[in-house]
């Protein structure tokens, strides 16, 4: 294991259980940034801009070759609220379906995006955090005849549950329902295979798991759904033929890039390129598995009516939520042994990645211990 803590630059700061918010920055990401990036601005050549694109280029590619697809099916975004205010103002029309499902254990900047969409004649219909959103059933009974659109978070930020996110996609098809998911705390953790994916639209991110640092969202679309979209946040690179400069002339380009808009943002993408390609390289499964031995060892030693998340591993992320009695003073004693992590409302988060060791876990389960005495 020390073999890929050496590939991440440690916490300055303390035991680093923070990646559900930022993962750690990759040892490689400057020389990344060095040679794709400002050596071609140094340089101050005249054909900086094709270097550049091919930098967002191999973006795209580093996200199809993880996550089994197409790199034309992938567009760069800000972020996932950006790429899913995009995609909603594409969706087309569907007589008697008016209806955004969406829940209350959604991520709340998505919810303010999916609120917005009621000024497009959309309404917003929040299935409730007592809901059991793990079983089908839930999702059946919400999937109505009027629902338009279900908006779909495949590993939720407050417990960090797991959802069947095949399975409802699936139902939504077979109801003329277009699926929408949020993979932000699932990508870099939870294997995805989109080769044969029942889902329509993906958003997503590279700043947890992925390791790729702020700005580098991302939305990957269904091959059969490209044509359908007509994104109305267009600009130049959204063109089929982005050089043709006709001021008369629009046409969409005939893949994702549809939604790309003006001239783009490109340091973002690099650095988040060789983050997604060394995690690639580590492989996913590698991740998970050492993710769920830490996670497991952490479940162990502590009280199961503490733990938030789901117990089964099978049915969540990467992350553990934990609350205690008196949580403020166990809080005191893991910041005065230098762990990093954040609380919420449903308590405590923890997030083991391929860079956190068992030393780490040993040293919150001594701090849990001496709390419970």
């Amino acid at each position: 294991m020390s073999n890929y803590q050496d590939l991440f630059h440690p916490s300055q700061h303390g035991r680093y259980l923070l990646t559900h918010s930022i993962g750690l920055m990759p040892r490689s990401a400057e020389q990344a940034l060095g040679d794709n990036y400002l050596d071609h601005w140094r340089s101050g050549a005249e054909d900086i801009w094709p270097h550049w694109l091919d930098g967002v280029n191999q973006f795209n590619q580093a996200l199809a070759d993880l996550l089994q697809s197409q790199a034309s099916q992938f567009c760069p975004q800000t972020n996932v609220s950006s790429g899913l205010s995009k995609m909603l103002l594409a969706l087309p029309k569907k007589p008697g379906k008016n209806v955004i499902v969406a829940t209350e254990s959604d991520f709340p900047s998505a919810g303010f995006v999916l609120k917005q969409a009621e000024r497009l004649g959309f309404t917003l219909r929040l299935i409730p955090t007592t809901a059991d959103l793990q079983a089908l059933d839930t999702w059946e009974q919400a999937l109505s005849s009027d629902v338009h659109t279900a908006f779909i978070t495949q590993v939720h930020y407050n417990t960090n549950m797991l959802t069947p996110v095949e399975q409802i996609a699936e139902l939504c098809r077979a109801r003329d329902i277009t699926s929408i998911v949020d993979t932000a705390q699932a990508t870099g953790v939870v294997p995805i295979d989109l080769s044969n994916s029942n889902c329509d639209i993906l958003v997503g991110s590279c700043i947890k798991w992925l390791c790729g640092g702020p700005g580098a969202g991302f939305v990957w679309i269904n091959a059969e759904l490209i044509e359908q979209l007509k994104p109305y946040d267009v600009g130049w690179f959204s063109h089929q033929n982005p050089f043709e400069f006709d001021i008369h002339n629009f046409e969409y380009a005939g893949d994702a890039a549809r939604f790309w808009g003006g001239t783009p943002s490109v340091l973002p993408y690099i650095a988040a390129s060789n983050s997604i390609k060394l995690i690639t390289d580590i492989g996913i499964n590698t991740v998970l598995e050492h993710n769920r031995t830490l996670t497991q060892r952490l479940l162990d030693g502590v009280p199961e009516q503490c733990i938030v998340s789901p117990h089964d591993l099978n049915k969540k992320g990467g992350t553990t939520v934990l609350k205690f009695d008196n949580q403020d003073k166990l809080e005191d004693i893991m910041k005065a042994n230098k762990l990093l992590f954040d609380s919420r409302q449903y308590g405590m988060r923890l997030s083991p990645h391929i860079y956190t060791d068992t030393s780490d876990i040993d040293c919150l389960l001594d701090c849990i211990k001496q709390h419970l005495k």
